[in-house]
């Protein structure tokens, strides 16, 4: 496991989470808190954000925890990929982000690619459900699961969103700088594998 102190920080968390939530002892909750703050303090240690930005971030949730889940929209046009230009980092993602509640995964992807690249599509299949932590992504406060959703695209046009700069097609071996902590070359490789192979079953973990 790349990144062990992530890891640690991240149990830490996710017990001291779920003691605050469901123990009713007095003592327990004060060392729960106190296993909270740990967890802040490390993260704090091998990053650059502040002590407050991590307790706003990573452990300002209640009851108990379990993995984010991110959502990705894979649309394929003359063998190219749908690429949008991330206006937070300047850098190249799939569509998507985080689901939102009272939406199902197809609901989730068809709206966010909508809102991101100006594109009407409609779901084909589940490709692939990764988890993060076995993946080359740069380290994060949450645990992310990430669904790669195979869409068509039904109408509209390329237009860029309130969170993207531009929209484009690329091909396998001509991908601009990516956001990694949204998706990898690794993983883009392995969608094009897809487009190779349409009954290729899909990929977990």
């Amino acid at each position: 496991m790349k990144h062990k102190w992530l890891e640690w920080a991240q149990k830490i968390q996710a017990l001291s989470q779920a003691g605050i939530a469901f123990s009713k002892d007095a003592y327990d909750i004060e060392r729960f808190e106190e296993l909270r703050k740990i967890s802040v303090e490390i993260m704090a240690e091998y990053t650059n954000m502040s002590t407050e930005k991590i307790t706003n971030l990573f452990a300002n949730e209640t009851g108990y925890q379990t993995p984010k889940v991110d959502i990705r929209g894979v649309v394929f046009q003359e063998n190219q990929i749908l690429l949008v230009k991330e206006k937070h980092d300047g850098l190249w993602s799939l569509p998507g982000g985080f689901c939102d509640i009272g939406l199902s995964p197809s609901e989730n992807i068809v709206k966010e690619i909508q809102e991101e690249s100006g594109f009407n599509v409609t779901t084909t299949k589940l490709l692939a459900v990764l988890d993060t932590h076995k993946h080359d992504h740069p380290p994060q406060s949450s645990h992310y699961y990430k669904l790669f959703i195979q869409c068509e695209i039904s109408g509209g046009r390329a237009i860029s969103g309130l969170e993207t700069a531009d929209v484009a097609f690329f091909a396998k071996d001509q991908l601009p700088p990516l956001s990694r902590k949204r998706n990898t070359e690794t993983q883009m490789h392995m969608l094009f594998d897809f487009l190779k192979d349409p009954n290729k079953e899909t990929v977990f973990d």
